[in-house]
């Protein structure tokens, strides 16, 4: 009995890893500055998921608590309830804060992977993020538009990732 719960304990634990995971043949940024990365941002892109699913104008705020953890609250219109929706989670780097590589959780102790795949280090003006697999993506700017050529290349990069950018939704933001 004791090596079933042994096993059980252990395939739970790999489970929880594996949503942290960063997908394979992927890096996330090096050179990472966290405090740069605060505050507001939009989403320009995504690929569907029902938890955004209807939603526009929507918005991630990173904000720092005491003792380093990040504050996430993402915020969006629902066009067919017409109703504004909010979330408040927690983000932790998963190792170093020089790696854009956190756990986030909008749910009690489940984590998901947030991992920075792209970003503009000059200016922090646009990132690209991937979930913990490849059905995962999200293209964030300072500004509620990028230039076509940036959002471009940054599509093209995500397609050469192996990112199904043909379903890519392009977020409304007024």
């Amino acid at each position: 009995m004791k090596r079933i719960a042994l096993t059980l304990g252990f395939l739970f634990m790999l489970m929880l890893n594996s949503c942290t995971g960063v997908p394979e043949g992927l890096e996330p940024v090096a050179g990472f500055e966290p405090n740069r990365y605060l505050g507001k941002w939009y989403e320009i892109a995504r690929l569907d998921h029902s938890f955004e699913r209807n939603l526009s104008n929507v918005t991630a705020h990173y904000s720092r608590k005491e003792g380093g953890e990040i504050v996430v609250i993402n915020r969006g219109f629902d066009g067919k309830t017409e109703e504004w929706k909010e979330i408040k989670g927690r983000a932790r780097f998963i190792k170093s804060e020089s790696v854009g590589s956190l756990k986030v959780s909008f749910f009690g102790p489940f984590y998901g992977g947030y991992h920075i795949i792209a970003l503009d280090k000059e200016n922090y003006a646009y990132a690209m993020v991937a979930g913990p697999n490849r059905s995962y993506l999200w293209i964030l700017a300072r500004d509620k538009t990028l230039s076509p050529k940036t959002l471009s290349d940054l599509v093209l990069k995500a397609k050469d990732w192996g990112f199904e950018t043909q379903n890519l939704i392009y977020v409304e933001q007024k």
